[in-house]
C-alpha cells in the first residue's frame, strides 16, 4: 500500500502540484486528465508485454498499435485513407520523445481520439468516453506530466520486483490514492466512501463468484471494486494461497486478477454493474475497474430513480452509499415506488429493495435520520424493511467517518429481500434485528482522519455479526445486542435508532472535596510550606485561593 512507499506517494504529490500550478485546480478534472495519461502509458506497456509473451510462446498476437487507424469522422468517405494515422505513432513510448508543442497537438488530435475509440464504437467504454475532453492546456505541463507518469511507473515496477506485490495491485493502489484526493463533496451529497468501510461491508455480505452485484449510485466504483477484491481474495484462499497478509485495516485482500482463470475473469466482468448520473463519475468508475483488471466493466450513465430505469429483481448483492441530500423532480420519479416522497435517501433504499432478487442481500449506508424520522415516508420505509425484508443488522457509525467531506451521522443497514412488492405478506420477514454501536473505525474522527493503532471496531463487527446469537446477544449495555420485531413495531413507528434500545451505563465518579482540591492548587503554586509562611504570601492568585478556601471552610 502507498503509505509504505513514500517515494511513490511523493511522485503522485508532484503530479498533483504540477496540475495545480499548470492551471487545473479542480480535483475531479485533474484526476480525469491524469487518468487518461496513466491509461495511455499502461496501454502501451501491456501491449508490449503481450507481444513479447506471444513471441516467446510461439503464439499470434495482434498489437493494438499495428496498422493504421482512421478517425470516426472520416470513416465511410471515399478518401478516408487520406486521413489514416499510423498506429505505431500513437504509442506512449513514441510520442513521449516529441518536442513539447508537437506532443500536445499529437496527443490532443490523434492519441486521445484513438483512446476513446479503443474498444470499438459499440463498447461501453467508447460510449462513455464520447464526450470526454483532453484539456491539458500547456505543452510544458504535458511534458512534465508525461515525465512524472514515467517515473511513477518505474517506482511501481521496482516495488513490484522487490516486494513481490503484483504490479496490477500497486497500479490499483495508485489510482485509489488519486481518487482519495477528491477532498470536496460533489453535487447532490456525493462523496467518496472510505475504503476500510467498504471492506467491512464486503465481509458482511460475502459476495461470491457468479453473484450479480450492483451499485445504483456507484460514484468512482468503490463498492464494485470492494466486491471484486473480496471475491478474488476468496478464490485465492480456496486455491491454497497461504501467503496473504492482513492489510492496514486488518482485512485479507488481494486483487491479483492474473491469478484468475479466464472463466472466472469473464464471469466477474459480466456480473458487476454500476450506475451513476454524473458522466465524470461514470468514466472514473470505468477506468478504476479497468485499471484493476476488468476489461469491459458494466458501468452505465443512468438515473436509477427515474421512470426510464425499469429494472427490477435483478441482483443478488447490492452495496451502496447513495446520495444523502437533495430531492428528485416529482414528475420523473419511477411510478413503481410506493413511498410518497421526493427525498433521495428514502427512494434509493426502496429502489435497492426492488432491484434485489428474492433472497438477495443489500448493505447500504444511510443518514441516521432514516432510522427515526417521524414523517410518513420514513415510517413506511422502515415498515417495508422490517416486514418485506429480513432486516439483519443496523450498525451505527460515528459522525466523523465521512470527514472531511461531511460530518453527517450515518448507519449501515443490512437486509435480505423476502417478500416482493406485490406479494401478500403472510408473516413479517424480520424476527430480530441485531444492533452494533461502532465507536471507532480505526481512524481519527477529525478532518485529518489519521490512522490510529489497531482497527477500531471493524473486525469486531464482522466477527460478532457472524457469531451473533439471539440467546446470548441480550445485554443492552454492550456495543451489540438483538431487539425483537415486536418491540420495534410498538407504537407503529418502526424506530430503528440505537439510542431507543441501548441501556446507558452511568459510572459514579467520586471527586475530592473542594478544600482538598484548593489545597493542591495552592501547593502547586508555592510548594510545600507551613501555614505561617502561607499566611504571609501576598501574591494575587495564592491570596485569592486562600480566601476561597477560607470561605468554604
Amino acid at each position: 500500500m502507498l503509505q509504505h512507499n513514500p517515494e511513490l506517494k511523493s511522485k503522485i504529490d508532484q503530479l498533483w502540484n504540477k496540475f495545480w500550478s499548470g492551471g487545473i485546480s479542480n480535483p475531479l478534472t485533474a484526476i480525469e486528465q491524469i487518468t487518461y495519461l496513466l491509461f495511455m502509458k499502461r496501454m502501451d506497456d501491456q501491449d508490449q508485454e503481450k507481444q513479447a509473451s506471444a513471441e516467446w510462446a510461439g503464439e499470434t498476437y495482434t498489437s493494438k498499435f499495428k496498422g493504421v487507424w482512421i478517425p470516426q469522422e472520416y470513416r465511410g468517405k471515399s478518401n478516408s485513407f487520406n486521413y489514416a494515422i499510423d498506429k505505431s505513432t500513437l504509442r506512449w513510448s513514441e510520442f513521449k520523445h516529441m518536442q513539447a508543442e508537437e506532443m500536445l497537438t499529437h496527443v490532443q488530435t490523434k492519441v486521445f481520439p484513438y483512446l476513446k475509440d479503443l474498444n470499438g464504437a459499440e463498447s461501453q467504454f467508447s460510449h462513455h468516453m464520447k464526450n470526454a475532453v483532453f484539456i491539458i492546456p500547456k505543452p510544458s505541463l504535458l511534458v512534465e506530466a508525461v515525465k512524472t507518469v514515467d517515473e511513477i511507473f518505474e517506482v511501481m515496477e521496482k516495488d513490484s520486483n522487490e516486494k513481490g506485490q503484483a504490479f496490477q495491485d500497486i497500479q490499483g493502489d495508485v489510482y485509489e490514492f488519486l481518487l482519495s484526493e477528491i477532498a470536496s463533496a460533489g453535487k447532490n451529497g456525493q462523496f467518496r466512501t472510505p475504503r476500510h468501510i467498504i471492506k467491512m461491508m464486503a465481509d458482511l455480505v460475502e459476495p461470491k463468484l457468479g453473484h450479480t452485484i450492483a451499485d445504483p449510485a456507484c460514484g468512482t466504483g468503490g463498492f464494485l471494486l470492494g466486491a471484486y477484491q473480496y471475491i478474488v481474495t476468496q478464490l485465492a484462499i480456496r486455491a491454497g494461497n497461504k501467503d496473504l497478509v492482513a492489510d492496514e485495516d486488518g482485512f485479507l485482500r488481494t486483487s491479483v486478477s492474473a491469478g484468475l482463470t479466464e472463466q472466472a475473469k469473464n464471469i466477474l466482468g459480466r456480473t458487476l454493474f454500476g450506475y451513476d448520473i454524473d458522466s465524470t463519475m461514470v468514466r472514473l468508475a470505468l477506468m478504476n475497474l479497468m485499471m484493476h483488471g476488468i476489461d469491459e466493466p458494466e458501468i452505465d450513465y443512468k438515473d436509477t430513480l427515474s421512470k426510464s430505469f425499469t429494472e427490477e429483481s435483478c441482483y443478488d448483492i447490492i452495496m451502496a452509499n447513495p446520495p444523502f441530500t437533495g430531492s428528485i423532480d416529482k414528475s420523473d420519479i419511477n411510478e413503481s415506488f410506493t413511498l410518497s416522497t421526493t427525498k433521495t435517501e428514502l427512494l434509493f433504499v426502496e429502489n435497492i429493495y426492488r432491484l434485489l432478487k428474492k433472497g438477495g442481500t443489500a448493505c447500504v449506508i444511510v443518514p441516521q435520520g432514516v432510522l427515526f424520522g417521524s414523517g410518513g415516508a420514513f415510517k413506511a420505509l422502515r415498515k417495508l424493511l422490517v416486514e418485506r425484508c429480513d432486516l439483519k443488522a443496523v450498525i451505527t457509525m460515528p459522525s466523523g467517518v465521512f470527514k472531511p467531506y461531511a460530518g453527517v451521522s450515518t448507519s449501515i443497514l443490512l437486509f435480505t429481500k423476502v417478500w416482493g412488492p406485490l406479494d401478500k405478506v403472510t408473516k413479517p420477514a424480520t424476527e430480530q434485528v441485531w444492533f452494533y454501536d461502532m465507536q471507532s473505525d480505526g481512524y481519527s474522527l477529525d478532518d485529518k482522519r489519521s490512522k490510529q493503532d489497531g482497527f477500531g471496531d471493524l473486525l469486531d463487527i464482522v466477527e460478532k455479526y457472524k457469531q451473533r446469537s439471539v440467546e446470548h446477544d441480550t445485554d443492552r449495555t454492550r456495543k451489540f445486542f438483538f431487539v425483537p420485531r415486536s418491540e420495534i413495531e410498538s407504537e407503529g413507528g418502526y424506530d430503528l435508532s440505537l439510542s431507543r434500545y441501548k441501556t446507558d451505563v452511568f459510572e459514579e465518579v467520586v471527586y475530592e472535596s473542594p478544600s482538598v482540591i484548593l489545597g493542591k492548587l495552592i501547593a502547586a503554586e508555592v510548594g510545600e510550606i507551613d501555614e505561617t509562611e502561607l499566611a504571609n504570601i501576598q501574591s494575587g492568585i495564592v491570596r485569592e485561593l486562600l480566601e476561597l478556601k477560607g470561605m468554604i471552610g
